[in-house]
């Protein structure tokens, strides 16, 4: 009895002895085939995608708000931060503190303006805009703060007739007259994501300085959505550089001044 109970007691030492063995041996080979990231590599890549989100939000984000208001004949911008407060430091940019883009939602009027501001974060203009449809683009730059130029709908009157998207026809010839001048847009390519360069031949016509510059040039995507103010190369020719991260038709409305009058040439472009 002694000796069965001796050989019962040996037997299960050794199966407890082999159990443990293989655990061992199992959760050593387990370590080693973890496909889970390593605390350090985990942590690198966690901090890469946060800083591509955090960098889309910075591109996208706006910490100043802008709004328009039509009050008898004067058009009323008002610019406020985040939490209401009026913003009132703006950089000068190109000898102006603010300027008003407005046309017509069907993009066939096109107006730029320069409001005069009497106090903190706001700003107004007189205007002598016809009963109608607009989109208005507030061009400041804040000074510490991000802004990104977003288009505002307003109306003017009574009128309320809608006026139907992609109504734009693209130009066969980008050749252009108003007030006597006649200028021509050769552009350097028409595709997307591309470098562009807009030369304007004035057809012999010297341009006179324009809020310090030779030209502006406003685009705008076939919707008023996406807003451009391009403005020129160094140098003494009306050359522009510009890129459209977007295919489809754009409206280009280049500015320039002769004669102390300011004219405006439009063109629309298809990119592809």
């Amino acid at each position: 009895m002694k000796k069965w109970a001796f050989s019962a007691l040996v037997y299960l030492l050794v199966v407890v002895g082999g159990y443990y063995v293989y655990a061992s041996f199992t959760d050593e080979t387990d370590s080693h085939n973890d496909t889970t990231v390593p605390h350090e590599q985990e942590a690198e890549t966690s901090q890469g995608h946060e800083h591509e989100e955090n960098r889309d939000n910075h591109d996208s984000e706006s910490e100043v708000i802008t709004d328009l208001q039509v009050l008898n004949n004067d058009l009323i911008i008002n610019i406020n931060d985040l939490k209401g407060n009026p913003v009132s430091d703006l950089e000068v940019n190109h000898e102006k503190l603010l300027h008003l883009i407005v046309v017509s939602s069907d993009l066939k009027e096109y107006h730029h303006l320069h409001p005069q501001t009497y106090e903190p974060g706001v700003f107004k203009v007189p205007h002598l805009l016809p009963a109608g449809e607009y989109k208005a683009f507030v061009d400041i730059k804040p000074k510490g703060k991000k802004y990104k130029v977003t288009p505002i709908s307003f109306m003017v009157g009574e009128h309320h007739t809608e006026h139907k998207e992609d109504s734009l026809t693209v130009d066969s010839e980008l050749t252009k007259e108003a007030g006597g001048h006649t200028v021509k847009l050769f552009p350097s390519a028409l595709k997307v994501n591309e470098d562009i360069q807009l030369t304007f031949d004035l057809g012999g016509d010297t341009p006179e300085q324009y809020l310090g510059a030779l030209g502006h040039v406003v685009i705008l995507d076939q919707k008023g959505q996406n807003y451009v103010h391009v403005h020129p190369l160094e140098g003494n020719k009306p050359v522009f550089s510009t890129k459209f991260s977007e295919p489809g038709i754009y409206k280009i409305w280049a500015e320039f001044k002769f004669n102390g009058k300011v004219f405006v040439f439009p063109y629309v472009v298809e990119i592809k």
